[in-house]
């Protein structure tokens, strides 16, 4: 058995050169911006083109707009040009193919259109253009058809960001003839136009109502919820998906609430594909109920059905996803589409199938669990940090936060890395409510505030890091005559727990025992149990933020955890692999 650690404090011990002897550590100051998606909303500035020895330009996930210029092909030993994920219109120079060292190009997720050449998609291959509905030529892209001012123009059918309207309805006038030797109508004419109008135009009002009161009656039944772990076929009760609910008070068209809306500027699939589908319930969170679909084509996306969202018009719900669908980034689960309808709202996401990093800290504590070393810990904490680190700088203007942070929010790709989910989704709920499902990761000051902030995200992230090192989830404050599951009767207030056993000194006691077997790890565990502390100090603008956070995690030497000379080999833990990287996605 491995010797316990000798009895110190946190504040006793200067592992780091942040550690004070008086409470958390002094704060770094904030990083610099990367050159790499800072929301920049202007157009390319041409004088680019005179710094001749550039040899890297990289401006992408940015709101560049305006045209691609000419003059970047006097950039003569450009290596990269990375422009993607922007809002460049107009067409594609063609003396961008003059750039003799030019081996990297990426013009994809724009708004450029007109002839691609021949020799840049071959040169660049079409993922460097993809996106771009407007742009015509060779296969893969539709052909050109040229309009009346002989500019070639895409001929295939675009894909609108939001459901369309119908038309407004136009009134025809019945103009006077201008010639006036021309008699005019008498009073019995006008008055026969006047009542045939009326009449007609009443016929056409009885068939609207009489049409879509139908269809309002077959398309109004009720909700059939699914059974956990069961599989079945969204056909067979397309209410699931395809509940429009009536009218809505925006007077929005019935028929448009049949369509997914996407992000991605080409559309992978039909709601139809989606009814298709077979589908398996993953489970019911905070915030809604989460599917599982396989579509024909083998793709698999993760489904949830939103429950308890504030009534909102469909303007404002496709305003605001708008907002947050915009967002990409590695740590973060990517949200492709959405679904409206007055009485279902649906969101797509990319199917995460490792599971959540809090199944992998709580699940299964018996003799036959897997435990998770600390280098895989720090790893997949270090990349829901970054995640959240990108969704607070996108959204620094408007300050939107993540309002939902917790270890069963944090999700393993394919490839292990760990993704924030559920990013905004509370700010659809009654602030009440939201507030209330934080249970243990919620601020001290949103128990009289009921509001969402990104400072009180950081106080949440600083519960999750002392959740991973002290093996122990938070407390979820369950209502009273509720029954409280074996998971729930090991739950601690954690920030409190923690601050009472260091003031003891119990700091042996501290850790999750699964992390004392391994050796001369004494150091990065406290250096980490600084940063949370640094971001669970009760005054919201005392706690750092998530840049602060990431720049300290960073800082912090992990190697691979050497393990104890009493270790079980045959207990492996998972695999150190499961590293952050840059290039989930």
């Amino acid at each position: 058995m491995t010797p316990p650690l000798s009895p110190f404090s946190v504040p006793k011990l200067t592992p780091t050169p942040h550690s004070s002897p008086t409470g958390p550590p002094p704060l770094p100051p904030p990083p610099l911006a990367p050159p790499i998606g800072n929301d920049f909303s202007v157009e390319i500035p041409p004088e680019f083109s005179s710094l001749h020895r550039l040899l890297r330009l990289d401006l992408s996930n940015n709101n560049l707009r305006g045209p691609v210029p000419s003059q970047l092909s006097n950039l003569s030993r450009l290596l990269t040009l990375h422009l993607q994920n922007n809002e460049l219109s107009g067409t594609i120079p063609k003396s961008l193919d003059s750039l003799p060292q030019l081996k990297e190009l990426n013009l994809s997720n724009n708004e450029l259109y007109g002839l691609l050449a021949k020799s840049l998609l071959s040169r660049y291959g079409e993922a460097s253009f993809s996106g771009n509905e407007g742009l015509c030529g060779n296969s893969p892209f539709p052909k050109c058809s040229y309009t009346g001012s002989g500019q070639p123009s895409s001929s295939s059918e675009t894909v609108p960001s939001n459901p369309s309207s119908l038309p407004s309805s136009t009134t025809a006038t019945i103009e006077e003839p201008s010639n006036n030797h021309h008699k005019r109508l008498s009073n019995g004419a006008i008055v026969a136009i006047v009542v045939a109008n009326s009449v007609l135009l009443l016929v056409i009002v009885s068939f609207v109502v009489a049409y879509y009161c139908g269809k309002y009656s077959r398309e109004t039944s009720s909700m059939a919820e699914s059974e956990g772990g069961k599989r079945s076929s969204y056909s067979s009760d397309k209410r699931v998906y395809a509940n429009n609910g009536g009218g809505d008070s925006d007077g929005t068209n019935a028929t448009d609430k049949s369509k997914l809306v996407f992000f991605d500027r080409k559309k992978q699939f039909e709601l139809e594909d989606l009814l298709r589908a077979s589908a398996e319930m993953l489970g019911k969170g905070s915030l809604g109920t989460v599917y599982k679909a396989v579509l024909d084509d083998g793709c698999t996306v993760a489904v949830k059905r939103l429950k308890d969202a504030n009534p909102c018009a469909r303007k404002e719900f496709e305003q605001y996803m708008d907002v947050i669908g915009k967002l990409r980034h590695p740590n973060v689960v990517r949200f492709r589409a959405y679904y409206y309808a007055r009485e279902e709202k649906l969101l797509v996401y990319d199917y995460m199938p490792n599971g959540s990093l809090h199944a992998l800290l709580h699940g299964n504590r018996g003799p036959g669990r897997i435990p998770l070393d600390w280098t895989t810990r720090i790893s997949l904490i270090l990349g829901a940090a970054r995640g959240l680190e990108r969704i607070h700088q996108e959204y620094a203007a408007s300050r939107i936060p993540h309002g939902n942070v917790k270890s069963c929010n944090i999700l393993l790709d394919k490839n292990g890395v760990a993704c924030i989910s559920d990013f905004g989704l509370s700010l659809l709920l009654n602030p009440v409510h939201a507030i209330a499902k934080l249970g243990g990761y919620r601020a001290p000051e949103q128990a009289e505030i009921k509001r969402l902030s990104q400072k009180a995200d950081v106080y949440s992230f600083g519960v999750l890091l002392l959740e991973v090192l002290t093996g122990r989830a938070p407390s979820e404050h369950p209502s009273p005559g509720r029954a409280r599951s074996e998971e729930e009767e090991l739950a601690v207030d954690l920030p409190k727990w923690v601050q009472s056993v260091v003031r003891d000194e119990w700091t042996a006691e501290l850790f999750d025992q699964e992390l004392l077997r391994y050796k001369n790890i004494e150091e990065e565990l406290v250096s980490t149990l600084h940063v949370a502390m640094a971001c669970v100090v009760p005054l919201p603008e005392k706690r750092p933020t998530m840049s602060e956070v990431v720049k300290m995690m960073e800082e912090i030497r992990v190697e691979l955890s050497p393990l104890g000379e009493d270790y079980d080999e045959s207990r492996n833990s998972l695999s150190p692999s499961l590293a952050t990287t840059e290039d989930a996605f």
